[in-house]
């Protein structure tokens, strides 16, 4: 009866500080990814209050958490989309992977973890975070912008690949030799291909044969499915998370929309349990001494993926400002780096590198609705002084013209 006590007391407790720090961060008009992992490493060993009995439930909603936030992000696509995307966007999606993965990769290397780590190290810079994305660009206003279906394609393009690289991490984590690592990877291949060919055939069907009236059975019926195929993904060693990714693409139409908004508040919950659990298991004095490592990590892949935003709007045609604005929209790192860095902490192949990833999603994620909203403005101004420290001084100089009329192209609006 005690245990059970402290139990509800304790999750309570959680419960009620996430909200109240939600409710902050809304205010603050900000993601509410770093307070949740900041609450984490309070809740976690060495924080200011460790928990006891909730610990092992918290781990359960977690794992909950990591289903649903990628069951919302299928729901997001239709397969049409994807097979769309990966036609008319790869190009955009291997510059991406080359420009955000290699510097993680490399920075494991040098500081000594071992090519396992480099794999893990490499998703965690290469990801951006689809949910502080969306938000940004409701915030500002830009749904309607030309640069934004070049965001949205690179950001398709990365959860794509997620059901590639999880079952591949997944099997390197798990210490499979290179035999049984293809194997797992050749079914999450085949997984993903089969599930796309019948959502694109059968889309309808699966959809209706899911859907319903009354919003508690689509809720019973849409949820138990996720978890059951989630948990037939993990047997399989392809990943829970990738199983529930491939149900929400599978679903369409008006299922997919009512599914939406009835897991959203679940989704939000959960969601808000995993990042808080991630933080439970980093100790906060872990921290300073990868601060350094992370903190550089996380200026060279904002540049690499500003730059990967211009390249892409640019190859799509969009303005110079429409450009600057893309990339600077990518830099937010969150859900899908914390996952991965969540996979390796929980296999215990490095006591630093979950200290390192959350130090580095804490900073991008605050820096990353800055460069979405700043970066195209800071670019104009670097442009204009260089224009007027090269151009030659007295009356034959031309004026410039004003910046309304320079910006009249750029507004990336159609």
């Amino acid at each position: 009866m005690h245990s059970s006590a402290v139990f509800l007391i304790e999750f309570g407790a959680i419960i009620l500080a996430l909200g109240l720090l939600g409710r902050l961060a809304a205010r603050l008009r900000f993601s509410p990814i770093p307070l949740y992992l900041l609450a984490g490493l309070a809740f976690g060993e060495g924080g200011l209050l460790p928990l006891g009995a909730s610990e092992e439930f918290v781990a359960i909603g977690a794992e909950i958490g990591v289903i649903l936030l990628l069951l919302m992000l299928g729901l997001e696509y239709t397969a049409g989309d994807l097979v769309s995307n990966l036609k008319t966007q790869y190009p955009a999606g291997l510059v991406d992977f080359a420009l955000n993965a290699v510097p993680g990769a490399v920075m494991a290397l040098l500081l000594g973890w071992g090519p396992i780590a480099a794999v893990v190290l490499a998703g965690i810079t290469w990801i951006s975070s689809s949910g502080v994305i969306a938000k940004v660009l409701g915030d500002l206003g830009r749904i309607g912008n030309r640069e934004t279906p070049v965001i949205l394609s690179i950001l398709v393009l990365e959860d794509l690949s997620m059901a590639v690289y999880l079952p591949l991490v997944t099997a390197l984590l798990a210490g499979t030799g290179f035999v049984a690592g293809g194997i797992t990877l050749a079914i999450a291949l085949g997984v993903a291909g089969l599930v796309l060919l019948l959502a694109v055939r059968f889309g309808r069907v699966i959809s209706r044969f899911v859907s319903s009236d009354d919003p508690e059975k689509l809720l019973l019926v849409v949820l138990g499915l996720t978890l059951l195929v989630a948990g037939l993904a993990q047997q399989l060693q392809v990943s829970a998370a990738v199983g529930a990714f491939l149900v929400g693409i599978a679903l369409s139409g008006e299922v997919a929309e009512g599914a939406h908004n009835l897991l959203a508040p679940l989704r939000d919950l959960f969601a808000a349990v995993f990042f808080v659990f991630f933080g439970l298991h980093t100790d906060p004095a872990s921290i300073p001494p990868v601060l350094l490592p992370a903190l550089a990590l996380a200026v060279v892949t904002a540049l690499t993926k500003i730059a990967t935003g211009y390249w892409a709007a640019r190859r799509a045609g969009v303005s110079v400002r429409g450009r600057w604005r893309a990339g600077g929209t990518l830099v937010a790192r969150g859900e899908f780096s914390v996952v991965i860095a969540g996979l390796a902490v929980t296999s215990g192949i490095d006591s630093r590198l979950g200290p390192l990833a959350t130090a580095y999603v804490l900073i991008l994620v605050v820096v990353g609705p800055l460069t979405a909203r700043y970066t195209d403005q800071i670019a104009r101004g670097i442009a204009t002084w260089r224009r007027s420290r090269t151009a030659p001084a007295g009356p034959a100089a031309e004026p410039s013209a004003p910046a309304e009329v320079r910006d009249q192209d750029a507004v990336g609006r159609p």
